[in-house]
């Protein structure tokens, strides 16, 4: 169980810091970034893309959850704030 917990957390803060510096470094010129939903569309293809890893012992579907968190939080840290969203 404690375990599961300890990998649950790194899965969490290992997409956090990932996401952050990959949104940082690779994405500060895309204008999709900044739109509102971003964020929550990269955490939930994170998430479906760990399902399928949750098939090991260890791994759970709580761990991909939050490995889907982690993504999402971390895109909406590693965005611009001072750019207004794309005109629609």
């Amino acid at each position: 169980m404690l375990l599961a917990l300890l990998v649950g957390a790194a899965a969490l803060g290992g997409g956090f810091f990932g996401a952050r510096k990959f949104t940082r470094e690779r994405l500060r010129f895309v204008d999709a970034i900044r739109h509102p939903a971003a964020p929550v569309v990269a955490g939930v293809v994170a998430a479906a893309i760990a399902w399928p890893v949750a098939i090991l012992p260890v791994i759970t579907v709580w761990t991909a959850a939050a490995f889907g968190v982690g993504v999402g939080a971390g895109v909406a840290s590693g965005r611009d704030k001072q750019l207004p969203p794309p005109a629609a």
